[in-house]
């Protein structure tokens, strides 16, 4: 069983703005650690969105990645008027995709829920759909760099997060994430395909793949 596993996570965080192909090795000089972001996180926040090169993030330039399926923006709010951004693991194949295309993706689509965002309203849902998911999708790297970017640059941006359906073979691997995901691991909530439908959202703007 193969687990991509992010090396760098800690205590030189975040490592979204590597140099390399992949955010597994950590920055030369490790200048956006996460002390540098407590003392100046504004600033920080603004070196990283243009060293990360958000700005550039398009449908365009993420095109290629959204085609997979593994990722996107609900057209409809919950319930409680939130944006929802799902992810549908079992089409995540870290050994085939590229991992900065995975995180130019993953960025692109959270700017994409928060300008969704009702007046009054700060904070979106995440759904991780996990019918399906097979050690192929095992990503500890994406994980965690998915709640590191919420954690670091979009504090308190983050509502419930959803893990539908969880496999037994997700189990090891939560076990593994959660000391990693700090706050953010008590937003988590396991449930069913049931609880989607009945608890946040309405027969009319329930999603197509929880409709079944």
């Amino acid at each position: 069983m193969m687990i991509h596993t992010c090396v760098a996570l800690r205590p030189c965080r975040p490592p979204l703005i590597s140099s390399s192909k992949s955010t597994l090795q950590r920055p030369p000089n490790c200048k956006f650690s996460v002390r540098n972001c407590i003392r100046d996180p504004n600033n920080s926040q603004k070196k990283w969105r243009q060293e990360f090169g958000v700005a550039d993030l398009s449908e365009d330039t993420v095109k290629s990645t959204a085609k997979t399926g593994k990722a996107y923006v609900h057209d409809f709010l919950d319930v409680n008027d939130r944006p929802v951004l799902i992810v549908v693991a079992s089409k995540h194949l870290p050994d085939v995709h590229d991992p900065r295309d995975n995180e130019k993706l993953c960025m692109f689509l959270i700017e994409k829920a928060l300008s969704k965002l009702p007046a009054g309203q700060e904070q979106i849902l995440g759904i991780v759909d996990l019918r399906g998911f097979g050690t192929k999708n095992a990503d500890l790297s994406y994980l965690t760099f998915l709640f590191d970017v919420f954690y670091y640059y979009y504090p308190k941006r983050l509502g419930d997060v959803l893990f539908v359906e969880a496999p037994f073979v997700f189990q090891p691997i939560w076990q593994l994430t959660k000391p990693l995901l700090k706050s953010y691991a008590s937003m988590v909530k396991f449930c069913s395909t049931e609880t989607v439908r009945k608890e946040y959202f309405t027969e009319e703007t329930l999603p197509i793949s929880f409709r079944d």
